[in-house]
């Protein structure tokens, strides 16, 4: 009998400790995710995955359990730059990653390999670089797979809470260059017109919030650069319903000098709460005697980059606080991270009832 396993075929608590302890200890910042990826590979492995690591450098790990519907559950592998030192004090356990999304995507590889219940196959997918505009690995699965017929995001939820949807995003970069001149020249500057430029955007985008979901919510990431030359990064959160394009197309009319690029574009996305991963999951957090909560969030995740090619059933969900995602003391719980196990576990139970081969709308 494998000893990851209880005699009851489930993962054991002490396992899925030390396997998220080991990923934590494992530096994977966006673009450099490769350790990682082969770490978990054969951890699957050893869980009895089938698992590897494709061309993109995402771990990809399946369990086939006979006829029935294709599951995916599906995190990220990357972090924000900077390590924190991996520790267990008081039942929390810290490291970069613990809430965001290692958590998640432990508890994912977990929940899958202790699900006995299920019929059909299970894919757990840990992805590269969503940390950064590229969202390589999510694009790479779309782009080489074929949509499942439920899919869960694996993102700081909390572990009795379900989220619905997220803001989209715009990252855009602007660069002026002027000639070289003397201060006090009544010619242009580049760091005068790049401050223009931030004004253009807080004056076109209207009214601004990073708390309310329906409205746009505007960040200037970075600006540096001199009088001949300077550069700003922009990022711009958008609400479903929001015309991107119109933004765009009105900036650039007000831009005479310089360069305006978009470097990643991510579209809002909101699922219906009747859809199949969305019940699945809060019957799953019903099973645990808690009453489920239902949130949208004003960050984005992979679900926005998937669900602009798969019409598919999603939901996210994952253990974690993401008021710790990117700060300096992130850490989880380990009983919340073992509920969320326990929550997974039964909603994967749940979604082999989805007709196999039959994807469904997820009400978007």
């Amino acid at each position: 009998m494998n000893p990851a396993y209880t005699a009851a075929g489930e993962v054991r608590e002490e396992y899925s400790a030390e396997l998220l302890r080991g990923m934590l200890e494992i530096p994977s910042p966006s673009c450099h995710e490769g350790e990682l990826a082969a770490f978990l590979a054969g951890a699957m492995t050893n869980l009895g995955f089938t698992a590897g690591v494709d061309s993109a450098g995402n771990v990809v790990g399946d369990i086939d359990r006979g006829e029935g519907p294709f599951i995916m559950l599906l995190s990220h592998l990357d972090t924000v730059p900077g390590q924190i030192p991996v520790r267990l004090a008081a039942g929390r356990l810290y490291g970069r990653g613990a809430s965001d999304a290692k958590g998640p995507l432990a508890a994912m590889i977990c929940a899958a390999a202790s699900a006995a219940q299920f019929t059909g196959r299970i894919r757990v997918v840990g992805v590269v670089e969503e940390e950064v505009p590229s969202a390589k690995g999510a694009v790479a699965i779309r782009e080489s797979m074929p949509p499942p017929d439920a899919c869960v995001i694996g993102e700081p939820s909390g572990w009795s809470t379900v989220v619905l949807g997220y803001k989209g995003k715009l990252d855009l970069r602007y660069t002026v260059r002027c000639s070289a001149g003397h201060p006090t020249s009544p010619a242009p500057k580049a760091t005068e017109l790049v401050a223009d430029c931030w004004a253009a955007v807080q004056d076109l985008t209207g009214p601004v919030s990073h708390t309310a979901f329906d409205l746009p919510g505007i960040t200037l990431e970075s600006f540096s650069g001199d009088t001949t030359y300077a550069e700003a990064k922009i990022g711009i959160r958008t609400p479903p319903g929001f015309d991107a394009d119109a933004l765009l197309a009105a900036l650039r009319a007000r831009l005479v000098w310089g360069t305006l690029t978009v470097t990643g574009s991510r579209a809002p996305c909101r699922v219906d709460r009747r859809n199949p991963a969305v019940r699945a999951l809060t019957a799953g957090i019903r099973a645990r005697s808690a009453q489920p909560a239902l949130l949208v969030k004003t960050a984005t995740s992979d679900m926005n980059t998937l669900a602009e090619v798969w019409d598919v059933p999603y939901a996210s969900y994952g253990p974690g606080d993401s008021k710790l995602d990117h700060a300096d003391d992130e850490h989880i719980l380990l009983s919340d991270y073992f509920q969320a196990i326990a929550v997974l576990t039964y909603a994967i139970g749940e979604l082999a009832g989805l007709p196999p081969g039959e994807v469904m709308h997820s009400g978007r």
